[in-house]
C-alpha cells in the first residue's frame, strides 16, 4: 500500500487540472505540422487549442448520442453485491451537505410542459415506482453499487405533459448544482427520480429529498437535492460540463 498522502483538489483547482489534461490529450494526438501551428498558443482559456477541444467534445457528444440505445440496460446486481458503506461524492465536502426543510419543499416544473404546478414529495410518492440495484461510476476513478427506488423520469414527464420531442431535460438543485440530460436518456427505463436509497428515504448525503439516478451516465450527471426540472430545446449545460467535462458522458 502506498504511503503517499491523498491530494484533495478544490473545485477551481480541479477545473484547471481538467483543462490542462484536455489540452495535453489534444496536443499528444496532433501531427507535427499541426503542433507547429500551435507553438504560439499560451494555454489560456479561449485560445485556439480550447476552441479545438470544445469542437472535439461536441463531436463526441454527437457520436455518443448516435450510439445510445433506449433498449440497452445498465448492468444490475444482487443485494449481496451492494457497496457498504456507500461512498459520498459532491463538489463540496460532506460537512456542507444542505439542510433542506421538507415542509417547504416543492419541485418546480417549467419549460416545454403543459402542467407547471409544483410537486410535493407526497405527490411524487403516489406515482408508480421503480427499483434498481446499479453501479454509480465516478469520473474520479471509483465506483459503488447501490439500491435506489423512485419515479421513472419518463412517467413524471408524461404526467406533467412534457414535450417528449424536446431535446433536453434540465435540473436545478438546492445545493447550487445543475445538470441536464438528453431526452432519450431521460426516457430510458432505468432513469429515475430517486426517493429512496437502500429501502429507506434518501439520506442527506445522497441527495435528500430527490435525486436523479441515471445508471447509463457517469456519476456527476446524477444530480442531487433536485429543486426544479425543466424541458427545453436549448442545451442547459451543467456544473462540471461547463468546465470542460464531456456533456453526454454516458453509454
Amino acid at each position: 500500500m502506498s504511503d503517499k498522502p491523498k491530494i484533495i483538489l478544490e473545485p477551481d483547482q480541479r477545473k484547471q487540472l481538467v483543462n490542462l489534461q484536455r489540452r495535453l490529450i489534444l496536443r499528444s494526438g496532433l501531427t507535427l505540422g499541426a503542433v507547429s501551428m500551435l507553438t504560439g498558443c499560451n494555454l489560456q482559456d479561449g485560445d485556439q487549442v480550447d476552441k479545438a477541444l470544445w469542437a472535439m467534445s461536441r463531436w463526441n457528444d454527437r457520436v455518443q448520442a448516435w450510439l445510445f440505445s433506449g433498449d440497452k440496460l445498465a448492468q444490475t446486481y444482487s443485494e449481496a453485491q451492494i457497496t457498504r458503506p456507500f461512498r459520498f461524492n459532491a463538489f463540496y465536502p460532506e460537512y456542507n451537505v444542505p439542510d433542506i426543510d421538507i415542509s417547504d419543499y416543492r419541485l418546480e416544473v417549467s419549460g416545454k410542459v403543459e402542467k407547471k404546478a409544483p410537486w410535493t414529495l407526497d405527490q411524487l410518492k403516489q406515482l408508480p415506482q421503480s427499483a434498481q440495484i446499479t453501479r454509480l461510476i465516478c469520473i474520479e476513478g471509483w465506483s459503488a453499487i447501490g439500491q435506489w427506488s423512485g419515479v421513472p423520469l419518463k412517467t413524471f414527464l408524461q404526467h406533467v405533459g412534457a414535450d417528449l420531442t424536446a431535446k433536453y431535460v434540465g435540473f436545478k438543485c438546492d445545493d447550487r448544482y445543475y445538470s441536464s440530460l438528453d431526452m432519450p436518456t431521460a426516457l430510458h427505463p432505468q432513469t429515475i427520480l430517486a426517493l429512496d436509497f437502500d429501502k429507506k428515504p434518501l439520506p442527506p448525503d445522497f441527495g435528500y429529498p430527490l435525486r436523479l439516478r441515471a445508471p447509463t451516465k457517469l456519476g456527476f450527471k446524477n444530480a442531487k437535492h433536485i429543486g426544479a426540472i425543466f424541458v427545453t430545446n436549448e442545451n442547459p449545460g451543467g456544473y462540471w460540463e461547463d468546465q470542460g467535462y464531456n456533456w453526454f458522458s454516458g453509454i
